[in-house]
């Protein structure tokens, strides 16, 4: 089995490490059902190892349609994370009629599920941490507090693994026929149709208010925080000679932001961008709460500032005018405003931090793109430019 695990894991979108030559070990199997078993499988590639959860069907004839590794004997080894009898498993609740994995998903595995009383979305984690994912942990109490903006909890999957004890599946509502905010977007700032940036805006305060009131607050530390971007900018100094020339700039809005009065930390969302929210009938809907998936799991349950929230938006809307091949800076201009507008005052003493959030994530993009995108590097260069811009 391990060598079937070892040609196919690495092929797999969602694995995570792929500039590493993969160092895999089954660490675990365990039964789940008559039919499936799941191997957590550790790669001890990076620095810090990761375990994988891959879900197993084993049997002489695979399901039609699902990711087949190969024979073990006379048995066929396939991928159950898609597999209708697995799902129904795993959902605990109601028969799914069609089952259909989602092909875009980057991270985990997603599949949709039709029931009788309408579909859900189930999300098999692939990368597992010890202790509660964020992504349930947050979409459940925004779900119970009322929120219409999030896709409605539904049921969840909470075991054991070698290592530790944490969430294995989440799923919630399905919202059919919704595109996602980054579509959306480009086709206004390509073809000037409306953009509901005030509407986004005020969503996003409604979840902040609402993750505040069910989380509570605590005091800020700014000095941890600013550790946290100064040294991201000192790697984007070395790594982007760009930049090099603006590093008294960089210096000079951090340390605005280091005068500046500190809102209390919050739980947010942690890796908020047009790409994370979806248009539907009754609004705009924020998914994938989960944070950026390759940090720890004690970092992204960390409170934050919320401002990060809306910086991860705001260098959004840059992104997506320059996709959309506009060239006019208007539409973006006039999408960021709509949105700040939205999203409600934001107290002046703390709009220093907005603008350091801002360029700690520019920074990040500018090293990204250098490395993966140079043509794109441009589009952060560009926003990083604006913010010195607003210090004269």
């Amino acid at each position: 089995m391990i060598e079937l695990l070892r040609a196919w894991l690495p092929r797999q979108r969602w694995y995570a490490t792929k500039h590493l030559t993969p160092q895999l070990e089954i660490a675990e199997i365990t039964a789940e059902g008559d039919h499936f078993q799941v191997a957590f499988v550790r790669d001890t590639a990076p620095a810090a190892p990761l375990l994988y959860q891959v879900p197993l069907g084993i049997g002489p004839q695979p399901p039609e349609g699902v990711p087949v590794l190969g024979r073990e004997g006379d048995d066929w080894l396939w991928d159950a994370a898609g597999d209708p009898e697995f799902i129904r498993l795993r959902l605990g609740f109601g028969e799914p009629e069609h089952v259909r994995v989602l092909s875009g998903e980057q991270s985990n595995t997603s599949v949709i599920c039709e029931l009788a009383d309408g579909p859900v979305i189930s999300k098999l984690f692939r990368v597992l941490s010890d202790g509660v994912n964020p992504d349930v942990e947050l979409t459940q109490a925004l779900t119970l507090a009322g929120c219409t903006h999030v896709a409605a909890f539904a049921s969840a999957v909470f075991g054991h693994f070698p290592g530790g004890n944490g969430h294995l599946q989440v799923t919630n509502e399905f919202i059919p026929d919704a595109p996602d905010a980054w579509r959306v977007a480009l086709e206004s700032a390509r073809d000037g149709a409306p953009f509901a940036a005030r509407e986004l805006g005020a969503t996003v305060r409604e979840i902040h208010t609402l993750m505040e009131r069910e989380f509570g607050g605590t005091d800020a530390e700014p000095d941890d925080v600013m550790a946290g971007w100064r040294a991201r900018a000192a790697t984007a100094l070395t790594t982007v000679r760009e930049l090099r020339p603006h590093e008294a700039a960089i210096a000079r809005v951090y340390d605005a932001a280091g005068r500046a009065t500190w809102p209390s930390l919050q739980r947010i969302h942690g890796d908020l961008h047009l790409g994370q929210v979806i248009d539907s009938e009754r609004g705009w809907i924020v998914l994938d709460f989960e944070g950026e998936p390759l940090r720890p799991l004690s970092e992204r349950r960390r409170p934050d500032v919320a401002l990060r929230d809306v910086a991860g938006m705001l260098r959004s809307f840059d992104y997506a005018q320059v996709a959309s091949g506009s060239t006019d800076p208007e539409w973006s201009r006039n999408a960021r405003a709509d949105f700040l507008t939205g999203y409600g005052a934001i107290a002046a003493g703390s709009a220093p931090i907005l603008a350091a959030l801002e360029l700690d994530k520019a920074l990040y993009e500018a090293v990204y793109e250098a490395t993966s995108r140079p043509d794109w590097l441009h589009v952060p260069l560009a926003g990083i430019a604006s913010i010195f811009d607003g210090l004269d």
